[in-house]
């Protein structure tokens, strides 16, 4: 129970029903308008091409990079931005999982307020306790327990908490295992078909809360099995399993999935263990909320970054010749990292998956093409 007590699990049936009816609505116009794809991902030096595919939505501007791959957000209506959808139901898909991002939000902060109640409440009890057994004792031990959990103690703050629940993209998956030639098995507890393999998220802001609403397209046969008295997981029913990071020896969990389900992985969880999905026999969608670092991943920041190394080229007011203003080793040297991560983090990982992001909107063509126009410039001061 302790070593999983960061996963808070919610029942569809606390979920408002219009919010489930907005959401499963918009997962099904995103499969029908083709915006699912595989991404081809890099893991040990290899190629592979993911079984679950998946759609980015969330800020404008935002990336998101997992297994050296970076994907781009399809954004979703925020206010102060002119987003041309290519049709009214994937601008209404979008806006619905903005609105299930929120929900998410709210929802995120309630269970952290009541973690950190809880572990303040337990703590106090360990104290009361320690007195109780030995007065000269308890003052030795009450002191080590308030140092010891002085972190746990101080009441977050609420910028703490917001910076950790501000959900800035959501990474949809969808997979229809019947269609999957081969699923990896799970190798330590025996827990069946694996649509995703044990992993950490990455690129996330430290502590920071991940959500996820699950939609398995259930049907009578799979709802059936629920009523059958199995051994171990049942094979229909997906699941997300849970263990303690690079340990087979404290049992792994295995928590049923249904239709409208959330479950939270709170604070550290997302880094002190290891989670993984397990495949059932419906096709299921599932939104994932995440905190993403923008630290380097925005379109804000490359932006900046190219504005940073342009301040090193001049125009010749004569012969309208460019040339640098410094040949400063530390100088060229920031100005050829700058033009490397606009070719190979920005430019190149967006034009080689395609023009998938132009079945829901235009949005990153402006921005790829000022990209560019920067990165010529880079290339006549790098050569």
């Amino acid at each position: 129970k302790t070593k999983y007590s960061k996963l808070i699990f919610k029942k569809s049936d606390t979920v408002p029903e219009e919010l489930h009816q907005m959401v499963q609505d918009s997962f099904l116009t995103l499969r029908d308008h083709n915006c699912f794809f595989q991404d081809l991902v890099r893991i040990k030096g290899k190629d592979f091409l993911t079984p679950v595919s998946r759609i980015l939505i969330g800020n404008p501007g935002c990336t998101y990079k997992y297994l050296n791959t970076r994907l781009f957000t399809v954004p979703w209506p925020r206010e102060g931005y002119d987003i041309k959808y290519c049709s009214p139901q994937i601008h209404d898909a979008c806006k619905a999982l903005m609105r299930l991002n929120d929900y998410l939000h709210i929802e995120a902060v309630k269970a952290l307020q009541g973690q950190n109640l809880f572990e303040t409440k337990e703590i106090k009890a360990t104290a009361v306790i320690d007195r109780e057994q030995s007065f000269a004792t308890s003052l030795t031990e009450q002191g080590s327990v308030s140092k010891d959990q002085s972190s746990v103690c101080v009441p977050e703050d609420d910028r703490s908490l917001k910076n950790r629940t501000s959900y800035n993209l959501t990474l949809l998956n969808y997979m229809d295992p019947l269609q999957m030639l081969y699923l990896k098995q799970e190798p330590y507890f025996g827990m069946g078909n694996m649509a995703v393999s044990w992993h950490h998220d990455e690129n996330l802001v430290e502590r920071s809360t991940v959500a996820v609403y699950n939609y398995s397209c259930e049907d009578s046969a799979i709802q059936e099995s629920y009523e059958q008295e199995l051994r171990g997981r049942d094979p229909a029913v997906w699941h997300v399993g849970l263990k303690v990071a690079w340990d087979i020896e404290t049992p792994g969990l295995a928590v049923p999935l249904h239709q409208g389900d959330i479950y939270l992985m709170l604070d550290d969880l997302n880094m002190t263990h290891q989670h993984c999905v397990l495949a059932g026999l419906s096709p299921r969608f599932s939104s994932t909320h995440r905190v993403a670092d923008s630290s380097r991943g925005t379109l804000e920041y490359i932006l900046g970054q190219c504005e940073l190394a342009l301040q090193n080229l001049q125009t010749d007011s004569d012969s309208m010749a460019l040339s640098l203003k410094s040949l400063e080793a530390a100088v060229v040297k920031q100005v050829e990292e700058i033009h490397n991560e606009v070719e190979f983090e920005w430019l190149r990982q967006f034009w080689f998956q395609g023009k998938r992001y132009l079945k829901c909107t235009d949005w990153w063509l402006k921005p790829m093409a000022k990209l560019e126009e920067f990165w010529r410039k880079l290339e006549i001061m790098v050569s």
